[in-house]
This record gives structure tokens, C-alpha cells and sequence, in this order.
């Protein structure tokens, strides 16, 4: 059975999560610092963590940043912060997702199931993805339909399709394809995307899966 923790500071968020999680079968710990959540997560070992970044005894970015001192468990941040830059710190820091409050619990498990599907080996290891009517062969390098991709293109999409619907900040993307010395060339991600989308997306102009988040970076919608 998934176990989750829940680490928020709102008694009535916690109570909300824990009979919505444990209704559709999963085991949830709660927490409502950062240090009761990093003594629960190394006791327990949880499956995924649901983390608010206004805690009272330390900022979220600073449990992510513990947690991934020591592991890769999935992270989905869940915070009333709206800024863009508090997105891309937590992203950053090794979130996998970020989920801004006021929000819809259909849509919070949706992203829990999106990500602890990405946790399975056998997701990991699969290397062919479809795209609308392609297929993509990450192994052989190759996709249906006579498409041709330069090797910059094949970067920018592998890196994508080997995180479907994980959140890929701008940063991390332009220092994956191109290097540290691009980081801020953000032009350049939108010039590829584009041209991404022009080869695999049936409406270029209106993409189901190789998405844009404004200001923070791009996510694959499988």
C-alpha cells in the first residue's frame, strides 16, 4: 500500500487529505513542522510527500532539501504561494510537483497518481512513448511517421518523455541540452518547443502534450 506524508500546519487541510487519502486506499502519516516531517519521513519511509512551504519552524525548500540529502521520493509541494519564484526555488530545490492553494482534491490526486507512476521501475525502463499519432522509440532513437528531429530537438524531448507529467523547470531544461553557461537563454527553449510541436502535435497552436507552465518551464502530458 502507498504511504504518504501529509506536512501542513492547517489542522483542517490535514484532516481533509487524510479522509480523502485514506478513502481511496492509501496509508497517510501527518506532520505539521519540518522537523516532525524529517523524522517521520526517515522512520517511516513514505512513497510520496505532500509538503506546504509555510511551515512554522522552517521553509519547505529547506525539507525538500533534506529529504533529497538521502532520497528521491516523489514530492508534491502544496502551497497558498502563487509567485512564480516560489515555484521555480521549490522545483528547483527537487520537488517534482506544485499544486497552488485554493485547490481541487480531484486534481491533487491525479497529480499523486501521475507521480508515483513515474517511481515504478517499469515506467522507468518502458522506452517507447506515443505523441498524438506518433510513436517514439527513446532506444532507437526514432519516430513513426518519417518525423526527423536534429540532436538538440532529441534532448530537449527525451529529457521530457522520460518525466511525463513531471513539472521541468526552464533552468533545468537549458542546462541539461545546452549547459550552465545557458540557464537564462530562455528564447532558446522557446524556439525548440515550437518546433517540437510543429513536427509531433496534431494543432501546434493548441498542444495536448508537450505543454508550456508560464514562467516556470514545460511539462509531458502523456
Amino acid at each position: 500500500m502507498t504511504r504518504i506524508l501529509v506536512v501542513d500546519d492547517e489542522p483542517q487541510i490535514v484532516r481533509a487529505l487524510r479522509i480523502n487519502l485514506k478513502a481511496r486506499g492509501y496509508d497517510v502519516d501527518t506532520a505539521q513542522n519540518g522537523a516532525a516531517a524529517l523524522h517521520l519521513a526517515a522512520h517511516h519511509h513514505p512513497d510520496l510527500v505532500v509538503l506546504d512551504l509555510g511551515l512554522p519552524d522552517m521553509e519547505g525548500t529547506e525539507v525538500i532539501g533534506g529529504l533529497r540529502g538521502w532520497t528521491d521520493v516523489p514530492i508534491i509541494v502544496l502551497s497558498g504561494r502563487a509567485d512564480s519564484t516560489d515555484k521555480v526555488a521549490a522545483l528547483d530545490a527537487g520537488a517534482d510537483d506544485y499544486v497552488t492553494k485554493p485547490f481541487g482534491v480531484d486534481e491533487l490526486l491525479a497529480r499523486i497518481r501521475a507521480v508515483t507512476r513515474r517511481g515504478r521501475p517499469s515506467d522507468e525502463a518502458r522506452p517507447v512513448v506515443t505523441i498524438g499519432t506518433h510513436t517514439v522509440d527513446l532506444a532507437e532513437r526514432s519516430i513513426s511517421g518519417d518525423v526527423r528531429l536534429t540532436p538538440t530537438e532529441w534532448q530537449l524531448l527525451e529529457h521530457l518523455l522520460r518525466h511525463p507529467g513531471k513539472l521541468i523547470t526552464q533552468r533545468e531544461l537549458l542546462q541539461e541540452v545546452w549547459g550552465p553557461q545557458y540557464r537564462t537563454e530562455t528564447n532558446y527553449l522557446r524556439q525548440y518547443m515550437a518546433r517540437l510541436r510543429r513536427k509531433l502535435e496534431e494543432d501546434p497552436a493548441r498542444p495536448r502534450h508537450l505543454l508550456t507552465e508560464p514562467g516556470m518551464g514545460y511539462r509531458f502530458r502523456p
